[in-house]
């Protein structure tokens, strides 16, 4: 029978002493480091290194001071002028912007201006005909507005972006007043041309800015809607630009 060497397994060999020196200092390998490790590693050594951020209240601060002292000839010109700002719906959509915005007219009002604020609410309109299942449609830039969608748009300007409106001015620190077109004849309508192919979407047959004078006295700023009635009392969705420009010019006389 043939006698042979035990196997040792890896273990065993691992494990036994070694009668080899330990070496030196100068051939000692650093012990491995993981790469999950050396990952955090960088990551506490860049955030070691990185600047401490700006103040960006200070930042702010400061660049309101340089719009204020750019606009300060501005301000003294048109100080106690009427301005009629138009709003579109597009502008409302970012709830930043539109803060923005309102912030903005508050200034105005603030240092010496006396705005009217005309606006649209297009975007707003659309979500609420959807909605009902009326798919919204337009010619030429125009809302096509039968029936139906002269009932929504009369509801959704008049009686919910435009108080949104007022509220959000009120909110910044001004005093807001909410008319639409109908408010005391402000404006008249007449049925468009194309009325056959628009259906309810009117023009400006004349402006009373009567009712308009004493709110702007008295510091406030009008917000209108553009519905209007006719003759007959018929209701008509009118371009708000349109009809910012003829308020402007009935305002100016």
């Amino acid at each position: 029978m043939l006698l042979t060497k035990p196997h040792l397994s890896n273990s065993v060999l691992s494990s036994a002493p070694r009668s080899n020196p330990a070496p030196s200092s100068s051939h000692v390998k650093p012990l491995p480091v993981s790469a999950a490790r050396r990952r955090r590693l960088r990551v506490s050594a860049t955030a070691a290194e990185a600047p401490a951020a700006p103040v960006s209240a200070a930042a702010s601060a400061l660049s309101r001071v340089d719009v204020l002292s750019e606009a300060l000839p501005f301000i003294q010109r048109f100080k106690g002028k009427t301005v009629v700002v138009k709003y579109g719906g597009a502008a409302m959509k970012s709830p930043e912007l539109q803060s923005s915005v309102i912030r903005d007219l508050v200034l105005l009002s603030c240092v010496g201006l006396r705005p009217v604020l005309v606006h649209g609410g297009g975007p707003e309109i659309n979500s609420w005909l959807l909605r009902v299942g009326v798919e919204p449609q337009f010619r030429n830039g125009l809302r096509v507005t039968d029936a139906l969608t002269m009932e929504v748009v009369e509801m959704v300007l008049v009686g919910k972006v435009n108080k949104h409106l007022v509220s959000l001015i009120n909110l910044a620190g001004g005093t807001a007043v909410g008319l639409c077109g109908k408010d005391a004849r402000l404006i008249t309508a007449r049925p468009s041309p194309n009325a056959a192919a628009l259906g309810f979407v009117g023009e400006v047959a004349r402006v009373d800015a009567t009712v308009l004078h004493p709110i702007i006295a008295s510091g406030h700023i009008p917000v209108i809607a553009t519905v209007a009635a006719d003759e007959t009392g018929q209701a008509y969705n009118i371009n708000a630009d349109t009809a910012a420009g003829e308020i402007a010019a009935a305002v100016g006389r």
